[in-house]
């Protein structure tokens, strides 16, 4: 192959990189930092981490969801004219994201990113939001990526595990506890925590109270 067809090769490689998507979407985002903005979801399929109150399980397998371009999803995000578009899953990190989150700058689009932080970071965000799991234990090259960090709280033990991670993340991060949906009493531990924690926040899941996606 000579040399100019093989950088006419490399400049599209990124655009012929699939995805497994569970579904895109439209909306506001609805937890932490930019609750309430307007977001184009890209959500991906598998994961690996399964916790076991997760609300997206049909994502955790990739094999019956078909496989979307990154200029197929790139063109919709910016159909959707949103103020930012968000990766999320399932877990994306299982997947390089580098070509997609390429693809989605290129059309000089904001993008952010949803994860439990259990595979090697990949791609280049403008904020990235990191809930890391017990159940699948973080990969080390995220912490230095975290813009917010969101742990999810049953019981008093899911304290301990978002102080250990706080500890790991810049000190500037963002650090929210966000109550598990399925257990009502969490939310009361987390606001008595915090009062007496100062450098953490709540977050809530909004969407889930105005019954939107």
């Amino acid at each position: 192959m000579n040399s100019l067809a093989s950088v006419s090769k490399k400049a599209i490689a990124p655009q012929l990189v699939n995805y497994p998507i569970v579904e895109t979407f439209h909306s506001l985002q609805g937890e932490g930092t930019w609750t309430g903005t307007n977001a184009f979801f890209i959500r991906l399929a598998g994961c690996d981490v399964h916790c076991p109150w997760c609300d997206q399980k049909e994502s955790w397998t990739s094999k019956t969801y078909p496989q979307q371009s990154t200029k197929m999803l790139a063109e919709a995000s910016q159909k959707a004219n949103p103020f930012m578009v968000v990766i999320t899953g399932g877990e994306p990190l299982m997947y390089d994201l580098s070509p997609l989150t390429k693809a989605l700058e290129k059309l000089r689009l904001r993008v952010h990113l949803e994860t439990s932080g259990a595979h090697p970071f990949s791609g280049e965000f403008d904020w990235v939001t990191f809930s890391p799991k017990p159940f699948k234990l973080p990969h080390k090259s995220i912490y230095s990526q975290v813009n917010e960090l969101k742990v999810v709280i049953a019981n008093e033990e899911d304290l301990n595990w978002a102080e250990e991670q706080a500890k790991k993340v810049p000190p500037e991060t963002i650090k929210y506890l966000q109550p598990e949906w399925n257990h009502p009493e969490s939310k009361d531990l987390i606001f008595d925590y915090i009062l007496n924690h100062s450098q953490w926040r709540m977050s809530l899941q909004t969407h889930k109270f105005l019954g939107v996606r």
